[in-house]
């Protein structure tokens, strides 16, 4: 139970942080919130990094639902939080306009499979085992995503990200299954070039 109450605590401040902070916020918070839970749960705060790891081999299948539902839960409260606390909605147009999904699609896709090649090699692979700077670099790399490429879709790489980010009016719930697809698209790409880069940790 704890990995998944780890689990809701760091999806909630991460979407906090980038619906209050944008990409520099999300990744701030993300950098605490993984040095904070990362010897409990992980650290995933993300499904697709949960998928990737499952892949990896670093969990179970039957772990993969409720990691799942903690991230969402976090960042469904997350959402409530900013719209009802802080007052902080958004609505009208689009993140992705009409003509910009496929564009919108490579940049969650190829952002994913970025945030997802980097947590397993930095924090789930034997070579680093132990390392203290895990945290800076999946951080550093939602960071780099958002500021390359984040303008085509919104910057999520993560769909609990992209849920709250729709559930608070940010995003807009007609493009979710954008970044469902291309987060854990992405991330599968991710986890199995992983696995034929590192045989000996498999």
């Amino acid at each position: 139970m704890r990995r998944y109450i780890t689990e809701l605590i760091g999806t909630l401040f991460l979407v906090m942080g980038a619906i209050l902070g944008g990409g520099v916020g999300a990744s701030l918070a993300l950098i605490i919130m993984v040095y904070a839970g990362g010897h409990i749960s992980g650290a995933h705060y993300n499904p697709a990094i949960t998928l990737a790891v499952l892949i990896r081999g670093k969990i179970g299948a039957k772990e993969v639902i409720p990691y799942w539902i903690s991230q969402i839960a976090g960042a469904f409260i997350a959402a409530l939080i900013v719209g009802y606390v802080f007052d902080v909605k958004s609505g009208g147009d689009c993140v992705i306009p009409d003509d910009g999904i496929l564009k919108a699609f490579a940049a969650e896709f190829l952002g994913t499979f970025a945030l997802a090649y980097v947590v397993l090699n930095a924090a789930f692979a034997k070579a680093t085992s132990g390392n203290s700077y895990y945290g800076l670099a999946i951080g550093g790399t939602v960071l780099a995503m958002a500021l390359v490429i984040g303008r085509y879709s919104g910057g999520a790489y993560n769909p609990a990200v992209a849920a709250g980010l729709s559930l608070q009016g940010s995003f807009c719930w007609t493009h979710i299954w954008l970044y469902i697809v291309a987060g854990l698209g992405g991330a599968a790409l991710a986890a199995v070039i992983f696995r034929l880069n590192n045989p000996d940790d498999l």
